[in-house]
């Protein structure tokens, strides 16, 4: 049995023995050996993410794309965030573009159960600046304003734009910083990326692609449909409503969002988006995560409906499923194509079933519930994989992390712990425990297209000897155990590989995501943009006249 079994099925099938901590070595390789590309359909942005952060481990040259649902309410107020919806078009666009190589996309059920831009309006949008090219800055701020793009002071976020006498700043759906456009008169002089926490400029481009930063788009003919269907849904008196009013006005009011199809000549499903050659898995909580979908979106409808007979014309809601999928819909979307089944769970093999034979990690909980070393507990159990020819792989979710785990585990006696930058490292340098005989035994390597041992091949193929890294083979000693930094909840164990997680043997860990903090030489450098005089809101005590810094003495010493 191989992925070709898998990838070559027309009809469904039950992937088991399949935990989570192994989903992400198993979609690389499937986006590897797929003929198009692999999407994985996770039950909530959690999982999604998970897989995201840990596949480029497993395989650095993967092209992975994130497809997440609106982060707001079904029927809510509120519009979702610009990242979220710029997130959303950049890879709408790069499902447009040919591969160039492996790549995976990643979404949620949330996701796929809602109705976004079809193929030929996402190409329709696009459009290519580069320097040299003449556009009006007025022209070009109307455009942006149209396509969902918000006008601040300084940019700092995905989907924002600033005007500043001759320079444009913008941060495109799709990019990872933020770019500066420098006007001579009406025509693009230079194209430079710039960091938004700092402004400072880190490189120059020679043409960007521009895509909207929302999907519902205040251009004159999506206002013309929008006003033309509004009248038509709901009647003549609907146009007094505030939501009617701003968008003929051209303002973008929070939550238009919810009234996308007024705006479209029609919507698609994510699967418009996909191409036939396309491997599509399921994890097993999408089921739930579905039916919790619907309930909610029905949910929310009628909460709507109800307050809208008690206060006609404060909200208008859009029949269901004129925005999202309902069961009846997606059920036929997942017979349209194989949608594969994973579980972690065990089955019998057969013609619909595929076990890969491997468990979800040992976790530590009982030893720490008895408060006993775990540690000691740790390197018994290393020691007992090894001597079961089992090479064993250790992730921390940092360096420093990684760092002192080593030295902890060095302290009960695992003293041959080797540090490694990649998964194929991580394989070459952790080896087992000799047999009693004095032979090592040997575990495979992960191969292109499929993993003896892992994805690719069943537990019964044969074993081929590894290749450590040669800059680093004499560290790795006969009998070592390697240390990775892997962004990876739990791990798994495989009949050739065990890995161990952080998480698996310290417990759960409060994982907090990064936040985006301005420098403090970029609060100054927005200070020097005020002259003493200008009014300025404070976040405490509200209006207030700036009069300038002043520099305050501690002591005898003058601080900032």
């Amino acid at each position: 049995m191989n992925l070709h079994t898998l990838l070559s099925s027309a009809r469904p099938l039950t992937l088991a023995g399949v935990p989570a901590g192994f989903l992400p070595w198993l979609a690389a390789d499937l986006a590897r050996a797929a003929k198009g590309r692999a999407v994985l359909i996770a039950p909530d942005e959690a999982a999604m993410r998970a897989v995201v952060d840990a596949s480029h481990y497993f395989a650095p040259e993967l092209e992975t794309l994130s497809f997440p649902a609106w982060d707001c309410l079904p029927y809510d107020r509120a519009s979702p965030s610009l990242r979220a919806s710029s997130e959303r078009l950049a890879t709408l666009n790069a499902l447009q573009r040919p591969r160039t190589g492996p790549q995976l996309l990643v979404t949620t059920v949330n996701a796929a159960t809602q109705r976004t831009l079809t193929p030929f309006r996402i190409r329709q949008l696009v459009a290519t600046l580069s320097p040299g090219e003449r556009i009006d800055r007025d022209r070009l701020a109307a455009l942006l304003q149209a396509n969902g793009y918000q006008r601040t002071d300084t940019v700092a976020d995905a989907g924002e734009y600033a005007v500043r006498g001759s320079l444009v700043d913008l941060f495109p759906s799709g990019e990872n910083e933020a770019l500066r456009l420098d006007f001579f008169g009406d025509e693009i002089e230079s194209l430079r990326r710039f960091d938004p926490a700092t402004q400072r400029t880190t490189g120059s481009v020679e043409r960007f692609t521009l895509l909207p930063a929302a999907e519902a788009l205040l251009d004159e003919a999506s206002i013309k449909r929008f006003r033309t269907r509004y009248r038509e849904l709901f009647g003549a008196t609907a146009t007094g409503d505030p939501l009617y009013q701003a968008v003929s006005e051209g303002r973008r009011l929070a939550g238009l969002d919810h009234w996308l199809p007024l705006f479209e000549e029609r919507l698609d499903t994510l699967f418009a988006h996909l191409a036939d050659d396309d491997v599509v898995v399921r994890e097993a909580g999408d089921a739930g995560a579905a039916d919790a979908r619907f309930e909610a979106i029905a949910d929310y409808y009628e909460n709507r409906k109800r307050a809208q007979s008690a206060d006609p014309g404060s909200y208008r809601p859009l029949e269901p499923k004129t925005l999202y999928l309902d069961r009846a819909e997606w059920e036929a979307a997942a017979a349209d194509r194989p949608m594969h089944q994973l579980t972690a769970f065990h089955e019998p093999e057969s013609a619909t079933v595929m076990d890969f034979g491997v468990d979800a990690a040992r976790d530590f909980a009982p030893e720490r519930a008895q408060n006993a070393n775990v540690y000691e507990a740790v390197v018994g159990h290393v020691t007992a994989l090894r001597r079961a020819g089992k090479k064993v792989v250790l992730a921390s979710y940092t360096a420093g992390s990684r760092e002192r785990l080593k030295g902890l585990l060095a302290d009960h006696g695992l003293t041959a712990a080797v540090e490694a930058e990649s998964w194929q490292e991580a394989l070459g340098l952790s080896s087992p425990l000799p047999l009693a005989g004095g032979a090592p035994s040997l575990a495979p390597l992960p191969l292109a297209g499929g993993v003896r041992g892992g994805p690719g091949e069943s537990k019964r193929s044969p074993a081929a000897r590894p290749t450590p890294s040669p800059s680093r083979k004499r560290e790795g000693s006969p009998a070592s155990v390697a240390l990775a930094v892997i962004q990876l909840d739990h791990g798994f164990t495989t009949p050739d590989v065990a890995l161990l997680t952080e998480q698996d043997m310290l417990g759960d860990r409060l994982v907090r995501r990064k936040k985006r903090k301005k420098s403090t030489e970029a609060f100054l450098s927005e200070l020097a943009t005020l002259s003493p005089g200008d009014l300025v809101v404070h976040a405490d005590h509200g209006i207030g006249r700036y009069e300038g810094l002043t520099q305050i003495h501690v002591g005898t010493s003058p601080h900032d």
